[in-house]
């Protein structure tokens, strides 16, 4: 389906893209700690508000 210079490609960009995420989050690091803090709680809700709605449908499906 792919050739072997497409997969070659394919795999480069996929490893220098995740090298350059990796240092650009490094280089940013200690300004997400200072802007985000307390952001991991947002999460936390959201993922159990999102838990509670399945829920509310499961059992209301019965």
């Amino acid at each position: 389906m792919f050739s072997a210079g497409q997969l070659i490609f394919a795999g480069l960009f996929f490893a220098a893209f995740v090298v350059i995420i990796i240092f650009s989050y490094q280089k940013d690091k200690k300004l997400h700690q200072k802007n985000y803090k307390g952001v991991q709680w947002v999460g936390l809700f959201f993922i159990i508000f999102i838990i509670i709605l399945f829920l509310i449908k499961v059992f209301l499906k019965n």
